[in-house]
């Protein structure tokens, strides 16, 4: 008799134990971003982001470098302007975000924070901002159709990252 308990003692904690692991794993999003932050490289930070500003600029970041137009259009709080803002951010930046990239964070981003993205291998700077929606989930502002406009180099930043990064005072009251 006991070798016929032991199988199924084994098939039931084999059960008991793979309903434990699918009750521990990550949902969709987790394991998307895990799986993102291991197949590209890390971002650089300077100043103080929000978890929720961090990620999403992180996914910002990780959306250029994968020429992934779609994705960085569905980071947009208003997509009236996301699918060609989009395309100029992943035309203009997408080669230089393969390879360093520091994000210079302002302000104290509860519900909004301007972010400075420096590209290393080009040299490019690009303001983003980054906010909460409507449904109180962070994205971005998507709202540069003009390809000239998407490629700007804003006026009030350093030149380097870290010279000015999460003074309030450091960047314009209007952006």
């Amino acid at each position: 008799m006991a070798r016929k308990t032991r199988p199924t003692r084994f098939a039931l904690a084999a059960v008991v134990a793979g309903g434990l692991l699918t009750g521990c794993t990550s949902d969709d999003g987790s394991l998307t971003y895990q799986t993102d932050y291991s197949n590209h490289r890390p971002l650089k930070v300077v100043g103080y982001p929000s978890m929720g500003s961090l990620e999403t600029v992180q996914k910002a970041v990780w959306r250029l470098a994968d020429g992934d137009t779609d994705g960085l259009a569905a980071l947009a709080v208003d997509d009236t302007h996301a699918d060609a803002t989009a395309r100029n951010w992943v035309k203009a930046f997408g080669a230089a975000a393969k390879a360093d990239v520091t994000a210079d964070f302002y302000d104290e981003g509860s519900v909004r924070q301007v972010v400075v993205l420096y590209f290393a291998k080009s040299g490019q700077i690009k303001e983003i901002e980054a906010r909460i929606d409507e449904d109180d989930s962070w994205g971005l502002t998507l709202a540069e159709p003009d390809p000239a406009e998407a490629t700007a180099k804003p006026t009030w930043a350093p030149p380097k990252p870290g010279s000015s990064g999460s003074r309030t005072s450091g960047a314009p009251s209007g952006s």
